[in-house]
């Protein structure tokens, strides 16, 4: 009679085949295994083994068991982490031993006769499916179960014994020896299939109590075969053992537990039985499980975690802002105490000074009154003595050096070099009591091993210095011109910054077979502030981009010169500022952190602290930017400081690194006329310092127009107008017969007549003006201009360059002549550096500290941003944990599949944000020369952050919602490399595509290579090439290690149908890691070469 359960061993099952094949090896160690235990249970009726035989017994059974183990290993190891521990978790039994006991009793003794041999275990396994993974419906023929022969052992559930003398003729072709003696009942605790007369040992983990036959259906519970008539009378025992899918019955029940394979046991309260347990599991919230509880309830524990973790980054939220703004608040007061005592210095030294001078003039007067007196013997003798005056003025060495001020500094302390002060001198406080009297008193000096210098000590120094160039530049209005030649000779002996003088020479620069620049001659002095002005659409700004060398897929003819020598501008980088038109700046950074990081990362390493704080504020100070240094600088949708307050710390990013050359494209556009005022003069207070400073403007007023000190104009086609003083353009248009009129504004009419709009009354034509200025100084005419010359004819005015004019501005001579002129005094001021470029900024290392701090300042004000993330990151996995419910028969596969995808989703888009968001930013640090590496990295050590915490947020939703049987620790590591991986890959996306691009394709890849690699028909190579495909097996493993004993035949079955290996955890891992790193340095690479293009 056909077997009721035909239908459903019909499925396809390609993966198990061979999986199953794993189950002679293991059967043969259960058999050596139920031996070792009928040996020693063996009921007296039996005759006991000799006492001398029953050692080589144990000993062959060890051998067996051994060589099982090994075989195990070596052929079946992808499902099999190790053999002895499976054993001993599947057909240990030596714990509980009456199942065996009871079968002796049973059997009369002849349980080794029942048992199965390895050849009838290999034929059982081998005849479940064929070679195409189909199941069977019924096992093949043999000696015993046969169409001519078939014994009551054949029936599902039904053994019989073989002859105690065998005879080697009674075997079959396949080895399987003849049963046909005792055959009855199979055993509790051994399952006998149909078609087979032997019984095999059920693993731990399973129930397999005798059969009892249902009345109703006609089956035999719980096993769901049927009695066949005329052979046998009543059910047997159980009667297969496969996966899961084919043999639930077997399975113990969940709810329960069972010690052995005939013992089943409720779950007692406070503990719950998953299916196929041996043993109970404490539950962590004890009243949490009732009796015969399935599966702990722990989604009360994660919501614990989940708020502490809420409250934790509560807080971390809360406390950024105010922890920056103490500190910001510590430095504020330090500076305002600095700033007080400056300036009370500065007033005392005054009133030193003045009272110093009262005392010498009372002095000289008492001297001339007693000279008169008495003899001029006499009187010499008695000659006061000022220093042993009355009064209370005594002279000291006052604070009139900074320096001296700063002695507990501990660079003071640290300096030995011969242009420094060797010996320490006790500075004098000046002190000024109630009635006006001036007292001079000495410093306490500060006890040795505390020469730290505070931020009140180094502001002091800072704000002493700009207190001091302040009254200096309110006593030079009223100097006399001795007085000022003084001044400049002293000034340019403290210049310290190498000049650059830029020349260009017959400068062309082409798009395609557009001209962009054409024969562009002229220069760019040090100290000189240069204006660029024009109509639109005359090339000005791709002028300053060609003079700075960034001019990447143009064609350029001609040549720039850099002191005289025709070499790279770009190699002088590190001393050359570009102010972009665009104000370019970190919207989530203060006014001073961003000029804080400028100067940090820009200025020379050798340079002390107090010396660069000096510099930032004096810059500070003078861009008029006290009022909002600790404001953000805002972003579009973050309001912060005003468009021109941002266009100031647009430029004072670059006044802060001490730029030898000072590119600035339109900085004063959006700013009203006492802002650009304000703006030109501290660009004139740089080019004292001996910058070359050149800019581009639009429209400026009349006075702010007069500040500049040379002016380039420039005509539609990017041909040259006009480069000289601004004194004296007026004086050379005239002589074109071009007059301005009265209360117009110079630059205006002429670029309104460069326009069109304006004609001039003489007759001159536009177009004609670059030809002019060619002729003019000599300069060669392109070919493409010479139709210009001929129309322009004799009326050329015949100008030439006074003597006056010539001695003042060299600009009107040609260009070899004008540097001959000046070679020598260049030379005296660029022959101190040896290397113009040799500016020594921050390495790497410190560079990677300075990034690491400013990136650390964003991600705590975009607090907000990245709890949406975690937010965001908690709701799905409560959401695939609920929906995708763990299922014993996949290990839990749906659930870590949803997993790999949302993760990958929510973690690649949130990396975006890590550069797509910056890349104007890094463009231009970039350009100025500071590290990639050093950016990249930092941003990747903070984004680490989120990487370890994202984890954490997922699981304590997923992981409490659907309960797998791996363990927390486990599932971590997992995605934690799947985050570190998917993380590098949005690197990647961010930098290489546009916002939308890589958003789109951080949508659709996690979907796609997950697809792909889950799919049976995909190729092996490619599925190994997906990141999916090694977490979902990373997640699999850590699943499959906890399902053993009962589960053994399921777990290998699913691991070869996924083509998963056990031993492949770590590697999995690896991977993982590896696919991160690897894309990390793909981004990185992309970066470089895509700002290179």
């Amino acid at each position: 009679m056909w077997d009721a359960r035909a239908p459903q061993l019909r499925r396809r099952g390609q993966g198990v085949v061979i999986s199953l094949l794993l189950l002679p090896l293991l059967l043969l160690l259960l058999l050596a295994g139920a031996a070792s235990g009928q040996q020693q249970v063996q009921p007296p009726p039996l005759p006991p083994v000799p006492p001398a035989d029953l050692p080589d017994v144990e000993r062959q059974l060890n051998n067996l068991t051994d060589n099982v183990a090994a075989t195990i290993s070596d052929k079946f190891s992808f499902c099999v982490a190790d053999a002895k521990e499976d054993w001993n978790e599947a057909f240990n039994y030596t714990s509980d031993l009456s199942f065996v006991d009871r079968c002796l009793t049973e059997t009369r003794g002849d349980l080794p006769q029942r048992l199965c041999t390895p050849d009838e275990v290999k034929f059982y396994f081998s005849s479940l499916y064929d070679r195409d993974g189909d199941k069977n419906i019924n096992l093949k023929t043999n000696i015993n179960c046969n169409i001519s022969y078939w014994e009551k052992g054949c029936d599902a559930g039904w053994a019989c014994a073989t002859n105690p003398v065998q005879d080697p003729r009674n075997r079959g072709s396949n080895g399987i020896p003849l049963r046909t003696s005792n055959c009855q009942a199979c055993c509790e605790g051994f399952f006998c299939p149909r078609g087979l007369t032997c019984m095999l040992p059920c693993p731990l983990g399973s129930y397999c109590p005798r059969a009892t036959a249902n009345q109703t259906t006609g089956l035999c519970d719980p096993y769901k075969y049927q009695i066949t008539p005329n052979t046998t009378n009543s059910c047997g025992g159980a009667d297969m053992w496969a996966d899961i899918q084919s043999t639930e019955e077997i399975f113990c029940p969940a709810g329960f537990h069972c010690p052995s394979t005939t013992k089943k046991d409720n779950c007692s309260s406070g503990h719950y039985c998953r299916l196929g347990s041996t043993a109970e599991e404490k539950c962590i919230i004890k009243g949490s499980c009732d009796e015969n509880t399935e599966n702990e309830n722990i989604k009360i524990l994660g919501a614990c975690i989940v708020g502490a973790l809420c409250l934790l980054l509560l807080i971390i939220y809360n406390f950024s802002d105010k922890f920056l703004s103490i500190r910001e608040r510590r430095k504020a007061r330090s500076r305002e105490n600095a700033i007080q005592l400056a300036r009370q210095q500065l007033k005392a030294q005054e009133r030193w000074k003045a009272a110093k001078q009262f005392a010498r003039r009372h002095v000289n007067d008492m001297q001339g009154h007693l000279s008169r007196t008495f003899s001029r013997r006499r009187s010499f003798r008695q000659k006061v003595v000022p220093e042993k005056s009355s009064h209370r003025v005594q002279e000291a060495p006052l604070m009139s050096q900074v320096q001296m001020q700063e002695m507990s500094d501990s660079a003071v302390f640290a300096s030995q070099s011969t242009n420094e002060i060797t010996e320490v001198m006790p500075s004098v406080i000046v002190d000024v009591s109630d009635d006006g009297e001036v007292v001079a008193t000495k410093e306490k000096p500060v006890p040795k091993g505390k020469h730290r210098s505070t931020h009140t000590q180094v502001f002091k120094y800072a704000y002493g210095e700009i207190e001091k160039e302040k009254f200096q530049q309110q006593e030079n209005k009223n100097l006399t011109f001795t007085g000022v030649i003084a001044m400049v000779k002293d000034q340019q002996k403290e210049i310290t910054r190498p000049l650059l003088k830029v020349e260009f020479r017959d400068l062309t620069l082409m798009l395609g077979k557009k001209k962009l620049l054409r024969s562009i001659n002229g220069e760019l002095r040090p100290g000189r502030v240069t204006a660029v002005m024009g109509p639109s659409g005359a090339g000005k700004t791709t002028f300053l981009n060609a003079v700075t060398g960034k001019v990447s897929g143009y064609k350029m003819t001609g040549s720039v010169l850099v002191n005289g020598k025709n070499v790279n501008i770009r190699s002088y980088k590190k001393i050359i500022g570009f102010v972009p038109q665009d104000d370019i700046v970190h919207g989530n950074l203060t006014v001073e952190e961003n000029l804080w990081f400028s100067a940090k990362c820009r200025l020379s390493a050798s340079m002390k602290h107090r010396d660069k704080v000096l510099i930032v504020e004096r810059v500070i100070d003078s861009l008029d930017l006290q009022g909002i240094r600790n404001s953000l600088v805002g972003t579009v949708e973050k309001r912060g400081i005003s468009g021109g307050q941002r266009k100031r710390v647009n430029v004072g990013i670059e006044m802060v690194m001490e730029p030898s050359l000072l590119i600035l494209d339109e900085p004063t556009s959006g700013l009203d006329s006492s802002s650009s005022q304000l703006l030109l003069r501290a660009l004139r207070h740089e080019a004292l310092e001996g910058v070359n400073v050149c800019a581009v403007v639009h429209q400026p007023s009349y006075t702010l127009y007069n500040m500049f000190d040379d002016l380039i104009l420039l005509a539609k086609g990017g041909l040259m107008v006009y480069n000289g003083p601004v004194k004296m353009v007026e004086e050379y248009f005239t002589t074109l017969g071009i007059h301005v009129p009265d209360r117009v504004n110079p630059p205006d009419h002429y670029i309104d007549i460069l326009e069109g709009i304006v004609k001039p009354e003489s007759g001159i034509k536009a177009k004609h003006l670059p030809a002019h200025w060619m002729l003019h100084n000599g300069y060669e005419v392109p070919s493409d201009m010479q139709d210009d010359v001929k129309e322009i004819g004799e009326q050329t005015p015949q100008f030439r360059s006074s003597s006056s004019l010539s001695g003042s501005t060299p600009h009107c001579l040609p260009i070899r002549n004008a540097f001959a002129e000046e070679c020598d005094r260049l030379e005296q001021h660029l022959s101190k550096p040896k290397d113009l470029s040799s500016r020594k900024t921050p390495g790497i290392f410190m560079q990677y500290k300075y990034y690491l701090g400013r990136v650390t300042k964003q991600r705590l004000r975009e607090a907000r941003l990245l709890m949406v993330d975690f937010l965001i990151l908690g709701l799905a996995g409560i959401c695939l944990g609920t929906i995708a419910k763990l299922s014993d028969k996949t290990f839990g596969m749906p659930g870590y599949i949803y997993t790999i995808i949302a993760v990958s989703l929510l973690c690649k888009i949130a990396a975006l944000r890590s550069f797509s968001l910056e890349r104007l930013q890094y463009f231009r640090e970039r350009e100025s020369g500071m590290s990639s590496l050093a950016y990249f990295l930092a941003r990747d050590t903070i984004d680490h952050f989120s990487t370890v915490v994202k984890p954490i947020i997922y699981l304590s939703m997923f992981y409490y919602f659907n309960n797998p049987r791996s363990t927390i620790g486990d599932n971590y590591v997992v995605l934690f490399a799947l985050v570190y991986c998917v993380t590098g890959i949005g690197y990647t996306f961010a930098i290489c595509f546009s916002p939308g691009s890589a958003q789109l394709c951080s949508a659709l890849i996690p979907v796609v290579l997950t697809l792909l690699s889950t799919q049976r028909s995909t190729p092996t190579f490619l599925k190994r090439l997906c990141y999916s495909k090694w977490a979902l097996e990373g997640f699999i493993i850590v699943n499959a290690k906890k399902y053993p004993g009962v589960w053994l035949i399921t777990r290998c079955g699913l691991l070869f149908q996924s083509q998963f290996d056990i031993h492949n955890y770590k590697l999995c891992i690896l991977v993982l890691f590896m696919y991160g790193l690897f894309f990390r340095m793909v981004a990185f690479a992309a970066m470089i070469l895509l700002k290179k293009r």
